[in-house]
């Protein structure tokens, strides 16, 4: 770690600390020995850094490949543990608040539908701005993102949630059950998204939660089976990981998104510890497995919605959230 700065060896030390602490667990489920460590770890990850987390030493790669299935473990104790916890209101939906980060997704998911809306219309209809079929894939025991948005954002669309995991979406669904309105429009499909293929091109959207494919290696896998089967001119949009947050989750790059155009990357610098991509399939369909890069767009950035500026006029959080927006992408 000699080249590393002072502030970022600091920084790369005390991680490694609290990794090693996290691994000596008997269990990852909600307590106050794994809420005072996650609680730490994020503390640390979350102020701004220039850290470039690709340059670090081999053994420091190592440990954050295992640091983040660690914090996706953990998260996926803490959300059935309030999913749980939500399922026994009569009306789930009314204590949401209840889970301790429920207003980080409303923050993001204002921000998801405000840079979703910038950037959307379809090729064959270009007056249309408000997506109709909406999949989430990744959605988990507590799928607050699809909640939040069908409840405040797109109030029309039915949205689809896909997880591997069969007790995830039934925990899932006993939240919404309730609900006369999101139990007509949300559905659970317990099915691995590799294994969907002609049924992706029915979606407007593909929303990716962060954890599914936990290294690059496995979402880039994903990332192309929706390559291949999405609907041609459909947005994906995906969460990354910035600086010191990508110990905690996997960074999307645009050279990871063959097939799709990247329309925009934003890095809120904010309690929200996700980066938001949105990407548009290809209108022509391409062979995603070889690298046409005059045809997959990479790069290809939309000339004027995609300007931080644009966001400034309209009355959203964007105005208050400080984001650094990428585009300087190799052609």
């Amino acid at each position: 770690m000699g080249s590393l700065h002072h502030e970022e060896a600091d920084l790369v030390t005390k991680v490694c600390e609290i990794y090693h602490k996290i691994s000596k667990l008997e269990t990852l489920k909600p307590s106050t020995d794994v809420n005072t460590l996650f609680t730490e770890l994020v503390t640390t990850c979350i102020p701004p850094s220039s850290i470039n987390i690709t340059t670090l030493p081999q053994t420091i790669q190592e440990t954050r490949s295992k640091l983040i299935r660690l914090c996706g473990e953990a998260e996926g104790h803490l959300e059935a543990h309030f999913s749980t916890l939500l399922a026994s209101y009569p009306n789930p939906l009314n204590h949401l608040d209840v889970f301790p980060y429920y207003s980080n997704y409303l923050k993001l998911s204002q921000l998801e539908f405000d840079i979703l809306i910038q950037h959307y219309s379809t090729h064959d209809q270009p007056d249309v701005v408000v997506p109709k079929r909406v999949a989430f894939v990744g959605s988990g025991p507590l799928p607050l993102t699809s909640i939040v948005l069908a409840s405040y954002h797109l109030k029309q669309a039915s949205f689809h949630n896909y997880d591997i995991d069969h007790s995830a979406n039934t925990m899932a669904s006993r939240l919404i059950s309730s609900d006369d309105d999101l139990s007509k429009r949300m559905f659970f499909h317990t099915m691995d998204i590799m294994e969907v293929t002609d049924g992706l091109k029915e979606y407007d959207v593909v929303f990716l939660a962060a954890l599914v494919g936990m290294d690059i290696d496995e979402k880039v896998k994903v990332i192309k089976h929706l390559a291949k089967y999405m609907a041609p001119g459909a947005v994906l949009m995906l969460r990354s990981a910035h600086g010191a947050r990508a110990f905690l989750y996997p960074v999307v790059n645009p050279e990871d998104l063959q097939g799709f155009e990247v329309l925009s990357i934003f890095h809120p610098q904010d309690e929200v510890i996700n980066s938001v991509v949105i990407a548009r399939k290809d209108p022509v369909a391409v062979d995603t497995d070889h690298n046409h890069h005059h045809q997959l767009g990479i790069g290809s950035i939309l000339p004027s919605c995609c300007k931080y500026g644009d966001f400034q006029a309209s009355n959203n959080p964007l105005n208050q959230m400080n984001i650094i927006e990428e585009l300087a992408m190799e052609e």
